[in-house]
């Protein structure tokens, strides 16, 4: 810390830091909460962030702090600085802070402080005053209060955010980051999936116990982060990527407890059920990303639906309701566990797919009646942003030269009509038949048709959930006709390995960096190479060669954008990108 009692000492103390830490500026005569200060000084997903009284940059906004102090200190005083240093200090915050935006085009968070106080008294009787109303307000209780999530599922907000809260605090007076309370959750989630795998009643019920501590220690990584704000790229990632893996590896150890039991005579098969959640919850997280991202930045955003929407959320009791019939991921696991402790992993499966169905439907319905009668304009970022979702490959690139002159706004139909046509040829058709090629030959051209044009259309966010029902789809509907153990476990890994990629495509999108490099899409095929090559060695190969084979493609396309992936946003985390923190709906 270092007192500066102008501008011009302010910069020589500022050009003294070395340039890769933060800095703040902070009156001297400050009277407020301390977490006021925190937020306005620690947050580091902004560049710049400003309270009254403080101002304070990350390194990528120094050279901006610089430029406004020395602008600063060539202008005149204002009469009403005052002449005591403090007073001066305060006033030199402020308008620095306002000249990083104004003249430097440097974004300036200031965060919403609510009842905490924050201000810079001119004069004593102020100050009093300003004490008094520090002492009214207990920062620590509304820190609390702000570390849950504004926005959450019912069971979150009140059977686990009263008390993770405070475990999220012991967590952060005990030095422990979001990361590692993330990594502890992965690893509760392993072993309740293990334990789940035995196959025993005693290991279903201490399955379901420890998926629920699971979820607790998922609330509480994301609330220490806003308790401690110790946001950062690669604690995002993790956090998200990890709730997928969590939850796709408890499906995988039900599975095999189910077949554990059926040993014994005791229970059956239900990878294909176990493989259906799958493919059913990750279309639904598609049709969450793509609507999003289709909508992230539209213009004249304004439809009938929404405005019924907004009415609804007025009535207390209809915004719960509407939570829960969606079935976020509070009110999923608390289904899985109870179920899983009480029932079998079929009546698990079976009950989960009908409440998934129901709410992938109500949310589905929702936003295309909001899409057919809002009247936006798509940009071309959003455009792009569907692309990039599509994940189509080299043989999409090619054949889109043979299907120029697309009508507009026909790409939802073009790519369902393609989806159907495989699906069906792979449903009516016996394993080992070449009508699935056939399809996904069909479907490759007609998913080439689809993405041709831009994706502008009101209905175009559809495009991408199509392409993951249909190769999700094709790849499950193939391995149940193999009828041969090991075929429905291999499909499921691939399609395991291939959703961890569509995950991290979103999560790069909503980074701001983009997709996955190209080279990275071709080595691995895109949608309609893959969905080919599947149908391909199906017509080829024997039941048991195409499990070996399913296998060796799981394997592969894990390692691949396992490997891209974790190189990625390891990089990104070192190189300081910004901070990225999810406070949307629960997924």
């Amino acid at each position: 810390m270092r007192l500066a009692p102008d501008a011009a000492q302010a910069g020589t103390a500022l050009a003294a830091v070395p340039a890769g830490q933060r800095v703040a500026l902070v009156d001297a005569g400050f009277v407020g909460h301390t977490h006021a200060l925190r937020l306005g000084l620690t947050d580091p997903r902004f560049a710049a962030s400003a309270v009254p009284g403080a101002v304070s940059v990350q390194p990528a906004a120094r050279e901006a702090l610089t430029g406004a102090l020395r602008d600063t200190a060539q202008e005149p005083s204002p009469t009403d600085f005052g002449t005591r240093a403090g007073t001066l200090a305060g006033v030199l915050a402020d308008r620095v802070a306002e000249r990083l935006a104004a003249a430097y085009g440097t974004e300036v968070h200031r965060p919403d402080l609510g009842e905490l106080v924050a201000a810079v008294p001119a004069d004593p009787q102020a100050r009093n005053e300003a004490r008094q109303a520090v002492a009214a307000v207990d920062d620590e209780a509304i820190r609390l209060r702000t570390a849950v999530k504004a926005r959450d599922g019912f069971f979150t907000t009140y059977c686990i955010s009263p008390y993770s809260r405070y475990i999220a605090r012991w967590c952060a007076r005990r030095g422990l980051t979001p990361n590692q309370v993330t990594t502890a959750s992965l690893l509760t989630a392993l072993i309740a999936a293990g334990c789940a795998a035995t196959g025993t009643r005693v290991g279903f019920v201490a399955a379901g116990l420890l998926l629920l501590f699971s979820f607790v220690l998922d609330c509480t990584d994301g609330q220490l982060a806003r308790y401690s704000l110790q946001y950062s790229t690669l604690g995002a990632w993790l956090d998200a990527t990890f709730d997928r893996a969590k939850e796709y590896a408890y499906y995988a150890g039900l599975a095999l407890g189910a077949s554990a039991a059926s040993g014994s005579g005791g229970g059956d098969d239900v990878w294909a059920l176990a493989l259906g959640a799958m493919v059913l919850q990750t279309c639904r997280h598609v049709v969450d990303f793509s609507f999003n991202e289709a909508n992230h930045d539209a213009t004249a955003n304004t439809s009938p639906t929404a405005a019924l929407s907004d009415k609804l959320d007025s009535v207390g009791w209809t915004v719960w309701v509407r939570r829960m019939i969606v079935l976020p991921i509070g009110e999923r696991w608390a289904l899985i566990a109870v179920l899983t402790a009480l029932t079998t992993p079929r009546i698990t499966f079976i009950v989960l797919l009908i409440g998934c169905a129901l709410a992938a439907t109500y949310t589905t319905a929702g936003r295309v009646l909001r899409s057919l009668t809002r009247r936006a304009t798509r940009t071309d970022r959003a455009a792009q942003a569907l692309t990039e979702l599509s994940d189509s490959g080299p043989l999409s690139q090619l054949l889109q030269r043979a299907v120029r002159g697309v009508p507009r706004h026909t790409a939802p139909a073009i790519a369902a009509l393609g989806a159907l046509v495989l699906v069906l040829a792979t449903a009516l058709s016996d394993y080992g038949s070449w009508w699935p090629v056939l399809g996904a030959a069909v479907y490759a051209l007609t998913s080439a048709a689809a993405v041709s044009r831009p994706l502008k259309g009101p209905l175009d966010w559809l495009v991408p959930p199509v392409f993951r029902a249909a190769e999700y789809g094709t790849i499950l509907l193939i391995a149940a006709k193999a009828d041969v153990n090991g075929a429905l476990p291999a499909a499921f890994g691939l399609v395991a390995a291939v959703a961890y990629h569509h995950y991290d495509t979103v999560y790069r999108i909503r980074g701001g960096t983009g997709a996955p490099p190209h080279w990275l899409v071709r080595a691995i095929g895109g949608h309609e190479g893959r969905t080919l090559v599947v149908t391909v060695i199906a017509a080829l190969l024997t039941n048991t060669d195409f499990t070996v084979a399913l296998t060796v493609c799981a394997v592969a396309v894990a390692l691949v954008v396992l490997v891209e992936s974790i190189r990625y946003w390891v990089t990104a985390h070192r190189r300081g990108a910004p901070a990225v923190h999810d406070e949307g709906e629960p997924a």
